[in-house]
């Protein structure tokens, strides 16, 4: 089911961008407007952007600085005007929204965090949760009660009296993920919101995320400028360039068949490790005279960068089970090896496994 859906979407920053968006004729041949815009001293910071997030889906848009990722989700949310285009939540067009309308929708419906945290430094951490539903009218016992669930769930329980300042940063931006999720939105705009912290915190506040996403299944469209991190989070990703959308694909169809130079020099620091899966090389099972018990055993939606680390050193194959835990077949190390060799090599040293240990077949 699409749960948004962006369509021939314009931001054009300039005198009187609108003039050449009063007809449908914008939409024929898009690369020579924005041409004509910039030969005309106009900035199209997002040009004919289209893409649909179904429910329950992380949509990633990426890009290089100034690519125009920020405005599309700017303009997602209705924090600046988009010039020209759709905007379909559930169906309805956000761009034709009422000023009341989208204070509704923005308190209901939609939640936000963002890169510089936004708490308010004169309110506790239970205070700055339950802000939002303050805006709603909400009882304060009812608002603080939920504020309390929302802070166990991002693991600050015990810091609900303590102000921002008392916070370190990843503390702060679990503040801002649990503020957004107080009103049990629909869905939800997270722009950049790890790149400000330091590379362990981003790692582990990226593992809360994916925690809270399993649990909850928000629909979810993250921008960030770090590829490894898109790749890890995203079910698909949207790479920008120069205010056009470039690709869109799973983080596997972008990275083994990027659309262009751009999209491959943009991707070319993933491990391919990382976007191939064990349901992806699967050999037959065994004789039924093999014992799949003397195997570790993986997800078939474990990547092989997951099914080395449960090799190890011990083993050279693993038996694959589905997610009834029913065994499909198996994965050996040879296969891997091959793989990744004729693709450059395993994420740490061809032949070795993760940690830099070296793996020996015969």
């Amino acid at each position: 089911m699409i749960k948004l859906a962006c369509r021939n979407l314009w931001k054009v920053y300039g005198r009187r961008p609108g003039v050449y968006f009063d007809t449908a004729g914008y939409r024929i041949d898009p690369p020579a407007l924005a041409r004509r815009l910039r030969d005309e001293r106009h900035i199209p910071a997002a040009a004919d952007v289209s893409f649909e997030v179904e429910e329950g889906e992380i949509f990633i848009i990426m890009g290089l600085s100034g690519s125009g990722k920020s405005t599309v989700i700017r303009c997602l949310s209705r924090l600046i005007d988009a010039t020209a285009g759709e905007i379909l939540l559930d169906g309805q067009d956000l761009l034709a929204a009422s000023p009341k309308e989208l204070i509704q929708i923005r308190r209901h419906r939609i939640g936000m965090v963002f890169q510089n945290f936004g708490l308010l430094p004169h309110l506790t951490v239970r205070e700055n949760v339950a802000f939002p539903l303050k805006t709603q009218g909400v009882a304060l016992a009812k608002r603080h009660a939920r504020a309390d669930e929302m802070i166990r769930l991002v693991g600050l329980d015990g810091r609900e009296d303590a102000y921002p300042r008392q916070l370190s940063g990843g503390q702060q931006q679990r503040v801002g993920i649990a503020r957004s999720l107080a009103v049990q939105p629909e869905l939800w705009f997270l722009d950049e919101p790890f790149s400000a912290l330091d590379p362990l915190i981003r790692r582990q506040l990226q593992d809360e995320f994916l925690r809270l996403q399993r649990q909850l299944r928000k629909t979810v469209v993250f921008v960030t400028h770090d590829v490894l991190e898109a790749v890890r989070l995203a079910h698909r990703i949207a790479i920008m360039k120069d205010g056009f959308i470039v690709q869109v694909g799973t983080p596997q169809e972008i990275v083994l068949n990027p659309a262009d130079d751009y999209v491959a020099q943009f991707v070319a620091d993933v491990p391919i490790a990382r976007v191939q899966y064990a349901a992806d090389i699967l050999e037959p099972l065994p004789s039924p005279g093999d014992h799949p018990n003397a195997r570790p055993v993986v997800a078939a939606s474990a990547n092989l960068e997951q099914v080395m680390e449960s090799l190890g050193n011990d083993f050279s194959a693993a038996t694959v089970a589905d997610t009834d835990g029913r065994p499909v077949g198996i994965v050996t190390l040879n296969r891997i090896l091959q793989i990744l060799g004729r693709r450059g090599g395993t994420p740490s040293g061809r032949g070795q496994l993760p940690g830099g240990h070296m793996k020996v077949v015969s």
